[in-house]
């Protein structure tokens, strides 16, 4: 995986709390950025799908057939 470098700002108490907690400000920042692009991929991927729902078609209902047998 390759890596970019970035900056941003953080609450000074806040910073102060996490390093008496021995927390990875890095670490917990990455986890918060890949969580909040899990998120908004899934909000997005939700919205597309109700824009336009799959509709049921005749290929499925033989494929629900096929696992009778």
């Amino acid at each position: 995986m390759t890596t970019t470098r970035t900056t941003f700002t953080i609450d000074e108490a806040l910073a102060d709390q996490a390093r008496r907690l021995d927390i990875n400000i890095s670490l917990a920042a990455r986890q918060g950025v890949a969580a909040a692009v899990r998120d908004a991929l899934a909000k997005a991927d939700r919205s597309a799908y109700q824009r336009k729902p799959e509709n049921a078609d005749a290929f499925w209902s033989e494929a629900e057939a096929w696992s009778d047998e």
